[in-house]
């Protein structure tokens, strides 16, 4: 199985600016709490899509790691997952990005964990169709650290759960579902085996529900560790769930700053659509 690593896992200085960084992790602005500027980098990008519609995603610095907070909205973004295209598993943004129209996407990110041909190692369902069972079994790597999670919902209605409680309570299929792990926040406390602040650090991206219900997809600039992300979302998003999706192969679509991750490649992928697409 490509993606499941070994983990070891882990403040306050948080700043936040209208829009995310482009590739590279490069902030275009950071402004901290109080409205002071703090740093100034490369500008957004120029013409097309970027100048036309507003980003959902901004630049977040916690605990002096840059990070990328992409926010879906129940009242104007639609959640899918995404796998295969004509030509088979897409395997890379770029490939999805060629499907699709820009202007109906908000921003795409990759989905969870994946074996060498790019399939899902746990339960998938995309556009109601379930492709992949909820896997309950034990094993190695950080998909098995239990508790792993599910991450799911159906129209505006989007919840994470532990597998376990996943198995026990949600008798409906969803639209959209995707399994990973571990979970970073379970009903408020951090996963039982995750430490503060523990050594293993790396490109990360994981996604939480807030209480107001709206998904936050989060993707580092710079190495984090499971502790530091975990924390992030328990202590400034107050995200009662989080769900950890993947660690260096993470990326990141956000058409309206033309930023397009490229890497290793990627599996299964969470699309967030515009219900209303922006104009030309």
């Amino acid at each position: 199985m490509t993606r499941i690593a070994h983990l070891s896992l882990a403040g306050l200085a948080l700043a936040t600016a209208a829009c995310e960084p482009p590739k590279g992790g490069e902030p275009v602005a950071r402004v901290q709490v109080s409205g002071t500027p703090t740093e100034t980098t490369t500008p957004a990008p120029s013409p097309s899509i970027a100048s036309q519609v507003e980003s959902a995603c901004r630049s977040v610095i916690f605990e002096n790691t840059p990070l990328t907070d992409c926010i879906a909205n129940p009242e104007r973004h639609r959640i899918a997952t995404a796998l295969a295209g004509a030509e088979g598993n897409f395997r890379s943004l770029a490939a999805f990005a060629k499907s699709r129209d820009p202007k109906t996407i908000a921003f795409a990110v990759n989905a969870g964990m994946f074996d060498e041909a790019g399939e899902p190692i746990g339960y998938f369902v995309e556009k109601g169709e379930r492709k992949k069972e909820l896997d309950t079994a034990d094993g190695e790597g950080n998909f098995y650290m239990k508790p792993n999670g599910v991450f799911y919902g159906t129209g505006d209605s989007w919840a994470i759960r532990t597998a376990e409680d996943f198995k026990a309570n949600v008798s409906e299929r969803p639209e959209f579902g995707t399994q990973s792990g571990p979970m970073l926040v379970v009903n408020g406390k951090l996963h039982p085996e995750i430490t503060p602040d523990g050594p293993s650090r790396t490109i990360r991206n994981a996604v939480g529900i807030d209480a107001q219900g709206r998904a936050h997809f989060v993707i580092s600039s710079a190495p984090i560790s499971f502790g530091k992300l975990a924390r992030f979302y328990r202590d400034e998003l107050k995200a009662k769930n989080a769900l950890y999706l993947d660690g260096s192969v993470s990326q990141l679509w956000n058409p309206a700053t033309e930023r397009l991750d490229a890497g290793a490649a990627i599996g299964p992928i969470l699309v967030v659509e515009r219900k209303v697409p922006d104009d030309d």
